[in-house]
Parts: structure tokens; C-alpha cells; sequence
């Protein structure tokens, strides 16, 4: 389904992302936690996409099934990096002939440690230039959905990482919408107030595309390090962390307060009327459906 409908269909859209596994066996336990959330019927899933060639592969072959073995919506991720114009519109076709209507369009950074990796090289230097070059693949006529693909971008209410100048940053989204994105997918955050003021200047700047809001439950110390060490921009609250010092460090625990967390933030996103909420998933079905469960997520959620 395009993401226009999805957006027409449903007050609130819920959506899920995996990352796709580096081996066969690994592909196959994810999947088995797809299914499980597929009972939870959500909006749209999307998968990440490893440039250089990491997981590349690894992404068609999991949208492709995902798209031919389940009731679910496929949103791949499609990078700029380590990418030619031949290479993209590859890609564009094989998942156009799949029946795969949405895109999530970004331009991404190489994975650390490739060698003889030359930006240059690139066709497409910024994502709001693959936004573009797939709206004109839409105007084409090469997918067989007369719109062509729906396309979503990423927004960064903490701010983007490699932009200090926020103001400038506001600018780059806006050239992404103004090129044709449909709607904008957050960066995960934990305090919804960097949310709601990043929706305000949004709506300042002039940007109209539906914003949905990025969460992920923490279940352990180890990944909650690892998020600062990424240099994703995530910043831990004072109230998060003091409820993490309380508890006795054990992984049940850290995961408790993650998940209970990441079930307020929800409620609250829902009480100011966010137009969806994308969890982040780790590839682990139990938070989400523990998430869906204390919210009472339903079909409510849909206009139709």
C-alpha cells in the first residue's frame, strides 16, 4: 500500500524496523520474529540497508519475502552511498517488479573499515538527490503503481550529527520534502519534548509531510552504550537514567525500565497527537508486543 493511503487509512500509523541479518540461520530467526508481529498488524515495517555491500543483499532478499510471505507493508531502506545511478535504478526495478510501493530514502554513511571507499564516486551526494532521481523513476512510468514509490525520508530531532547548524538542517529536510518525500521518520530519541520542538519548526520552516516519531526500547546497558558510541545523537534524560541507577544492573531489569520508558514516551506521542510511531526493534518481537499490550493498540487507531 502507498504511503498516502496509509496515511488516509489511519489516524495513527504504528510501524516496525529490523536490521537484516548476516547469515542464513540469522535470517531465518528474524523472520520467525516477524511473523510474530505481524498478529499485531502494523502500518508498514522497514528493514536498514548496509552500504558497500554489508547487508546489502541481505535487505532485497528479507523485503522481497517479507512482501511475498506476509500481510505486511515493506519499507526498505536505499542509501546513497557506495552507490552509482545504474546500481539505484537496479534496485528501484527489482523492487518496483516485487510490488514493493515505498521507499525509505537516505543518504547514509559507509560502514566503518572499507577500504578504498571514495565519496566522489557517489552519483547521489545528498539523500534530497535520490529523493528526487525516484520521483523521476515515478514519473516514468516504470513501476507498475501508476504514483510510482512512495518515498519517506529521515528527520533528527536531537539534530542531526554531522550538521551543527541547526538552522541549515531544517534547510536539507526541507529540500527533501520539497523534492518529493511523502513523509519524514525520525531518529530515535527519549525525551518527547526534542519531538514536539522539532514538529513546531518543522511547521515553521514550511514542511507539511507527516512526521513520525522514532522510539526504541532500551534492553541493555551494553546497547544503551553502544547508541552513545555510534554518535547517533541520543541523549539519555535525567529521569531515564536515575530509574536505571535504581534498579540492581541485572538485564531484566535495565529491560523493564527500557520498555516502560519507551511505553510512556508512546502514550504521551499518542496523547499530542503524533501522526505515527516507528519502533525500533533490534530484531526482538517481546518490548514491542509488550509496548502494543500496555497501550491497548488497536484497529482503533484506524479511520476506515
Amino acid at each position: 500500500m502507498h504511503i498516502r493511503d496509509l496515511f488516509d487509512k489511519h489516524r495513527t500509523t504504528f510501524s516496525f524496523e529490523f536490521f537484516p541479518p548476516k547469515t542464513a540461520d540469522g535470517a531465518e530467526s528474524l523472520f520467525e520474529e516477524i511473523a510474530a508481529l505481524e498478529q499485531l498488524r502494523p502500518t508498514f515495517v522497514s528493514a536498514t540497508y548496509g552500504a558497500g555491500g554489508s547487508t546489502r543483499e541481505m535487505t532485497h532478499d528479507l523485503v522481497v519475502r517479507i512482501k511475498r510471505e506476509t500481510s505486511l507493508t515493506p519499507t526498505p531502506h536505499l542509501t546513497c552511498v557506495c552507490h552509482d545511478e545504474g546500481e539505484i535504478r537496479g534496485i528501484l526495478e527489482r523492487y518496483a517488479g516485487a510490488g514493493i510501493t515505498n521507499i525509505l530514502a537516505l543518504r547514509g554513511d559507509p560502514p566503518a573499515g572499507l577500504e578504498g571507499y571514495d565519496p566522489s564516486r557517489d552519483h547521489f551526494k545528498y539523500a534530497s538527490e535520490l529523493v528526487a532521481y525516484i520521483r523521476r523513476f515515478n514519473e516514468s512510468g516504470a513501476h507498475p503503481d501508476t504514483r510510482g514509490f512512495g518515498i519517506a525520508v529521515a528527520g533528527f530531532p536531537e539534530g542531526h550529527p554531522g550538521c551543527p547548524n541547526r538552522m541549515k538542517e531544517m534547510d536539507h529536510l526541507k529540500a527533501k520534502v520539497d523534492e518529493g518525500a511523502d513523509a519524514i521518520i525520525t531518529q530515535l530519541f527519549f525525551d518527547n519534548r526534542d519531538l514536539y520542538d522539532f514538529r513546531d519548526r518543522c511547521e515553521l520552516a514550511g514542511i507539511r509531510a507527516p512526521i513520525i516519531a522514532g522510539v526504541m526500547p532500551i534492553t541493555s546497558m551494553k546497547g544503551m552504550k553502544r547508541m552513545a558510541e555510534l554518535a547517533l545523537g541520543a541523549r539519555y534524560p535525567a529521569p531515564l537514567l536515575r530509574a536505571l541507577n535504581r534498579t540492581d544492573g541485572s538485564a531484566e531489569a535495565v529491560r523493564r525500565v527500557g520498555v516502560h520508558w519507551a511505553t510512556e514516551q508512546c502514550r504521551d506521542l499518542l496523547d499530542h497527537k503524533v501522526a505515527g510511531i516507528h519502533l525500533y526493534t533490534l530484531n526482538k518481537s517481546t518490548a514491542t508486543r509488550e509496548i502494543y499490550k500496555t497501550l491497548g493498540v488497536k484497529d482503533s487507531l484506524a479511520l476506515a
